[in-house]
């Protein structure tokens, strides 16, 4: 039997893998929300009052203004169930008495494959020609059908070499051959030849892929714009696996409708998880629903480290994943 750990009310505001579920009930004295939407303003601002702890996820946007709603909350801290906090002012948070921490690291493979996946997806067409078979119109193979891009040897750009950068980009070297290109704030030592670009217009320029891997937040909004979008090259194809605000939607389903662009690799959304109507209906782009870290080794990896922080804050010791 596992002992719970100091008093404290916890708050898991989704439903978890059933491993974490288990270890969350026996150690603490923890509710379990059921419902899988992010939480609405009345819930954040209760969490704040009633609860201790509260492990928030995407989707629960705690805001400088769910702050100045609660002056003196009972909450000491949110421990975010993922790597990206962005839906978290921090800052405010931390001004509110209240710590913030997140779950680096357990994330980066299975984002990394993802991306790779989006990758082969959009550049061989591989949505498209599965949609081809259900449909039944399928004729046959001959030697011109869906002709895509072949990716070995070919050139990525990696928008942000941190963890998740790197992995992908080591998928790509060294499973395909592929060169690499990236742009970031300072050089990067990395295990295989890489090029930082001048710019990222610049890098957008030279590549076949781009692939879009920065964290979220004021700083990254539309990062990836029109200029960027016009820069790349017509065979080329983005893949965005990072935060969907990162790329302006409505600048890339225009180059994606004028072709200035030959296809798209998207995980997240702008206005998630509303889609516009124009990228489900363009064949040349690849739709996946957020599966970035969607295998059930992975969600519990981060789960448990969401834990770790939990039990450090009720027992009052160093947090290990502060942001």
């Amino acid at each position: 039997m596992v002992a719970q750990h100091a008093a404290g009310r916890v708050l898991i505001t989704r439903p978890m893998t059933a491993a974490v579920e288990a270890r969350a009930r026996a150690a603490f004295n923890v509710e379990i929300r059921a419902r899988t939407a992010p939480m609405s303003r009345a819930e954040m601002v209760a969490s704040l009052q009633d609860f201790d702890v509260v492990v928030a996820t995407l989707g629960d946007a705690y805001s400088a203004e769910i702050f100045a709603e609660v002056p003196a909350p009972r909450c000491r801290l949110l421990a975010n169930f993922g790597v990206g906090y962005n839906h978290i002012n921090a800052e405010a948070a931390r001004a509110a008495g209240i710590e913030v921490t997140n779950t680096p690291g357990a994330v980066t493979d299975a984002t990394a494959d993802i991306a790779l996946t989006l990758m082969l997806m959009s550049a061989r067409r591989a949505g498209e020609g599965e949609r081809l078979v259900r449909s039944g119109n399928w004729a046959g193979w001959h030697p011109t059908q869906m002709l895509g891009l072949h990716l070995s040897g070919k050139r990525l750009g990696v928008i942000g070499l941190g963890r998740i950068g790197d992995a992908i980009a080591r998928r790509a070297h060294f499973g395909f051959g592929m060169e690499i290109a990236y742009v970031a704030r300072s050089d990067k030592e990395t295990t295989y030849p890489a090029q930082r670009a001048q710019s990222l217009v610049a890098l957008a320029a030279e590549v076949d892929i781009l692939v879009v891997a920065v964290p979220g937040g004021a700083e990254t909004r539309h990062l990836i714009n029109a200029q960027v979008l016009d820069a790349m090259q017509p065979h080329a194809h983005l893949v965005n696996i990072a935060r969907g605000e990162v790329v302006d939607e409505a600048a890339l389903i225009a180059a994606l409708q004028a072709g200035r662009i030959a296809g798209a690799g998207l995980d997240v959304y702008e206005f998630e998880p509303d889609v516009p109507e124009a990228l489900r209906a363009m064949e040349q782009v690849t739709l996946l629903p957020h599966l970035g870290t969607a295998t059930e080794d992975v969600r519990s990896h981060m789960g448990h480290m969401a834990l770790d922080n939990v039990a450090a804050c009720l027992e009052g010791r160093k947090l290990p994943n502060p942001v």
